[in-house]
């Protein structure tokens, strides 16, 4: 029933259009059932002379009216009504094609922007334990998959179901015992089909998950095409891929198996089903039992059952297919999105920033960060050191309220960091990160996008702060130019100053450079930081970054490690002890260049 109801929400808002195509469905199967009646009456009471035998009562009707001595001086009557029989078969076999395939389109569209909405949604935690190829796959591949369903298999599943019910009704009233001869195999098919359709589900499940895995390697090394080439790596790509491929191609070989082992040995029963109705029908004809045209009608409507029946298999198994393809869709949608607008959304953020015994872990007994204390005065500029795993990310995800921590407190201008909105909090903090990300859009776009309605003018003088201003004039579109997929037609830092420029445009108090500066030389980092402290002297400013020259300037520096802050100062204050981060100087100075702790 879980499954069931998952169905009944992806065709919300299409409900009355499919309502209509399942009625198109009932109808279409009442028409398709009266054909082969026409046909036995016309060779048994209009060609021949025996009296009429219809089901549901509809002999006194033909009787009272005359109608078999009126149709033998007018045969035409018999293909007349042969031809309005077809013309509505063929009204409601457009209306069966159309009427799902337009609910299915529209719920599919609903599907998706429902998705793309919760996904935007989720927290932070969710994407970096994600694989983005099987998230693409759950919405594209995957609503695919329902929407063909809903369109095709599912409507044509219940035509197969509301057919065989009226086939049933009308040969249990023209002649049980020759129904019973005419159903006696069904059950067998039947239960092949049931049969079929667990083994369907379970290797479906696993197909599905076999093509997200293939779809994530094959994201991940298109997204980082320069790496592999940088190291050689194709071959070990190419031979990852094609080991996902295989895996893939074998689960989906297993299907074709199964449903050829269907098909097989269901012909075999549903012919061997046809040769029991006309060996009975001759039998009992030639005794005088039935006539000819029950014989025409039984053999039709027994084609009618058991080759749908039959079919009904397959349906099945593409039912089992979209069950699965559902699971995998609301699986996202059951995960618990942020709650971005709960908490404080007025309250006035100046930039001054206190850590107070903090404690923060991603795994129950790994501390990240474990009693981190300080204070960033508003408008001063910290700077933030430490090694690879020391907790200077995870204080900045903290920050943005990408994570909550467990323990103690952190306040942006007196006001309890939790207690405030997450939309209000990001709205009011600006990040550069080290590995920007750019859109495929025009540079210009890029800078404006975080503020849609900043001028010309805006754009330039930003972009001037960041120093990328003339570089950006020297390409032959300017601002016009188009940046490839992540920014792959810049250099690195080109798109960490057009990050920067991006930052800057929105004039936030509070500032985070996440070792945003490490693919520019150390000239134009001195530029960069001298522009930003003439443009906004009262922005609180975070730096992280592992070039002390970069980090020299700020009125205090910690330096972290192992989620403690093991040293706090200023430039000279550091150099002074006999610390970390003075030895961390004495190899850059002696080396003469940026070194990475």
């Amino acid at each position: 029933m879980k499954k069931f109801r998952l169905l009944v929400q992806f065709l919300k808002g299409s409900g009355i259009t499919y309502c209509f195509a399942i009625l198109s469905v009932l109808f279409l199967a009442i028409t398709g059932a009266i054909a082969p009646l026409v046909i036995k009456v016309t060779i048994d009471s209009v060609i021949g002379d025996l009296p009429v035998d219809l089901p549901l009562g509809l002999n006194k009707l033909i009787e009272r009216a005359d109608a078999i001595g009126f149709t033998k001086n007018n045969l035409w009557i018999i293909l007349v009504v042969l031809v309005g029989i077809t013309l509505f078969q063929g009204l409601f076999m457009f209306l069966k094609g159309k009427l799902p395939a337009t609910a299915a389109q529209n719920s599919s569209k609903r599907m998706r922007e429902k998705l793309y909405d919760h996904l935007m949604h989720l927290p932070f935690d969710y994407h970096v334990k994600a694989q983005t190829g099987d998230i693409v796959q759950r919405c594209t591949s995957d609503i695919e998959t329902v929407q063909n369903f809903i369109g095709g298999q599912l409507i044509e599943a219940l035509h197969i179901v509301m057919q065989v019910i009226v086939v049933i009704i009308i040969m249990l009233s023209l002649d049980a015992r020759y129904t019973l001869v005419s159903i006696v195999l069904t059950p067998i098919v039947f239960i092949i089909t049931i049969r079929f359709f667990i083994n369907m589900m379970k290797i479906f499940l696993m197909t599905d998950e076999a093509e997200g895995l293939m779809s994530a390697t094959l994201q991940e090394n298109l997204t980082g095409a320069r790496v592999v080439k940088a190291f050689g790596a194709q071959n070990f790509e190419i031979e990852k891929f094609d080991k996902r491929n295989l895996e893939y191609k074998n689960l989906n070989l297993k299907i074709v198996k199964l449903m050829a082992d269907f098909w097989a040995g269901t012909d075999f029963i549903c012919m061997m089903q046809h040769a029991l109705v006309i060996i009975a029908g001759t039998i009992w004809a030639a005794n005088g039992q039935i006539t000819i045209g029950s014989i025409i009608a039984f053999s039709t409507y027994t084609g009618m059952l058991v080759w749908p029946l039959r079919g009904l298999g397959q349906m099945m198994g593409f039912l089992g297919q979209a069950f699965i393809s559902l699971e995998r869709i609301y699986e996202i949608l059951n995960a618990v999105p942020e709650d971005y607008n709960d908490g404080l959304s007025d309250v006035k953020i100046d930039g001054d920033i206190v850590f107070d015994n903090v404690y923060f872990e991603y795994e129950k007994g790994k501390p990240v960060l474990d009693g981190v204390s300080f204070r960033i005065e508003k408008g001063k500029t910290v700077a933030i050191l430490g090694t690879t795993g020391s907790g200077k990310s995870s204080l900045l995800h903290l920050l943005l309220r990408l994570y909550d921590y467990q323990k103690g407190r952190i306040t942006i201008d007196g006001v309890e960091l939790k207690k405030i909105s997450r939309s209000w909090i990001r709205k009011n903090i600006g990040i550069v990160l080290q590995e920007p990300f750019l859109f495929s859009r025009t540079i210009f776009e890029n800078i404006k996008l975080g503020e849609s309605k900043s001028s010309e003018k805006d754009v330039h003088n930003a972009a001037e702060t960041a120093s990328i201003h003339d570089a950006i004039l020297e390409f032959e579109k300017g601002y016009d130019t188009l940046v490839g997929e992540r920014g792959v037609t810049l250099s690195g830092g080109q798109r960490q100053r057009i990050a920067i420029a991006r930052t800057v445009l929105r004039n936030v108090p509070i500032l985070i450079f996440d070792d945003s500066l490490s693919a520019v030389d150390t000239e134009t980092d001195a530029q960069i930081r001298k522009a930003l402290r003439k443009r906004r002297k009262d922005t609180t400013t975070i730096i992280i970054s592992h070039r002390v020259t970069t980090l020299s300037e700020a009125d205090k520096i910690l330096v972290l490690d192992k989620g403690r802050i093991v040293e706090s100062g200023s430039h000279d204050e550091l150099i002074a002890s006999n610390g970390l981060y003075r030895k961390i100087w004495e190899i850059q100075s002696s080396l003469g260049e940026d070194i990475e702790p």
